[in-house]
């Protein structure tokens, strides 16, 4: 079966809600990927900031591997080791009094579960969220994404208790941030909204907000966390600790799972029954994750993802130095964005036909979060295929 086929297949069985491009991929190996009929492409999507090791990681399929062969699946009915391994880990790598984690499947369930926290410990009924924001799809977290096009024909089903504010904005947000919010949930670098990082004035604000106020800060790490942006949190750049933090993404390598981290005493709000999950922290998943966080230290990818992005930035920055429409590079380590404007899905197509996987990040803007394992010679074959697009080289 070729890619057309398989597209075919997919038009008659599926649900027809994703715009996906004519490529089936049957393997891959680090950065790369190959198709069903033998191509191969550089990795600059990473699943959506995902597959943080790249593609078949030794230490990852060996570890899933003896993980499914063991044990997949028992449900929080029971202790779980591997849940316990991976709490130990997690609250190794955050700062205090961060270390209670909860698990669930992806980062529209973390998100969920922050707000559902922050309302129970609060006892509030008001939430604040930034225009521009993406936080997921279920009816809570589609409630505080600031984006319409999301929430349009969804109305119903969303929250009227929600609050936006400018992203950046700190006049808006001393506006809107008071006694009666529950919480203020925000990204450290805005990721489907165009790869907007925070100033430093706002993400240290809204901390100082939240603490004068009582309202807990909800930082969502779900594309931002695992060393993506050369810390192993984006809210690291802020010198701030939130209340909690929802991780998804790139915690599992690949393997489905979310998170939030909080403080044991915030923790307390979910008791027995007030909350939980069915596959939430399976053994394959948890031990997924652990492999993930000891090969992201054992092979220094977070440092090397804030080293090689800034160098990638500068260079970024040179290649489209004197096109009138490119208006800015923006990002921190291996999130970076190339905002094109109207040339930015060209381009898309342009690199694609190269067999480069990039994608576009608030209609304007060229996203790039390869795998943190990335070589330096396929970030420059990114940045040539850049310039001969834009300068005709």
């Amino acid at each position: 079966m070729d890619s057309k086929q398989v597209a075919e297949l997919s038009s008659y069985y599926l649900f027809q809600n994703y715009a996906r491009e004519a490529l089936c991929f049957s393997h891959g190996k680090g950065e790369y990927l190959w198709d069903l009929e033998g191509n191969r492409y550089i990795d600059y999507v990473a699943g959506i900031a995902v597959n943080c090791l790249g593609h078949a990681h030794p230490e990852l399929v060996k570890a899933i591997c003896e993980q499914a062969s063991r044990l997949i699946h028992v449900s929080n009915l029971y202790q779980v080791k591997e849940q316990a391994d991976l709490g130990e880990a997690l609250a190794a790598i955050v700062p205090a009094p961060l270390g209670r984690s909860f698990f669930c499947n992806s980062g529209a369930e973390a998100n969920e579960a922050a707000l559902k926290l922050a309302v129970k410990h609060t006892g509030r009924p008001k939430v604040v969220a930034a225009r521009n924001s993406f936080h997921g799809r279920t009816a809570a977290t589609l409630s505080v994404t600031g984006q319409g096009k999301y929430q349009k024909g969804f109305e119903p089903l969303l929250s009227r208790n929600v609050d936006f504010i400018g992203y950046n904005s700190v006049e808006e947000l001393k506006a809107a941030v008071d006694h009666g919010t529950a919480a203020l949930i925000l990204e450290p670098v805005q990721g489907e909204g165009g790869v907007i990082p925070a100033s430093q004035e706002f993400f240290r604000a809204a901390r100082d907000l939240c603490t004068d106020t009582g309202a807990l800060m909800l930082v969502d790490e779900v594309q931002t966390g695992m060393g993506r942006t050369g810390e192993w949190f984006g809210f690291q750049h802020y010198g701030v600790v939130p209340d909690v933090i929802s991780l998804a993404k790139g915690l599992g390598g690949g393997v489905p799972i979310g998170a939030i981290i909080t403080s044991p005493d915030i923790a307390k709000a979910f008791t027995p029954g007030v909350h939980g999950t069915t596959f939430g922290g399976n053994p394959l998943a948890c031990a997924a994750a652990s492999v993930v966080i000891r090969v992201l230290r054992q092979e220094r990818l977070v440092e090397r993802a804030a080293e090689l992005g800034a160098e990638w930035k500068r260079e970024l920055v040179r290649t489209v130095q004197g096109h009138e429409g490119v208006t800015e590079v923006r990002g921190m380590g291996l999130m970076l964005g190339v905002e094109l404007g109207d040339l930015a899905k060209g381009f898309q197509a342009y690199a694609l036909a190269r067999r480069l996987l990039v994608n576009v990040a608030g209609g304007r803007t060229v996203r790039l979060v390869p795998p943190l394992i990335i070589s330096k010679g396929s970030i420059q074959e990114l940045d040539a295929a850049l310039s001969s697009y834009l300068h005709g080289n």
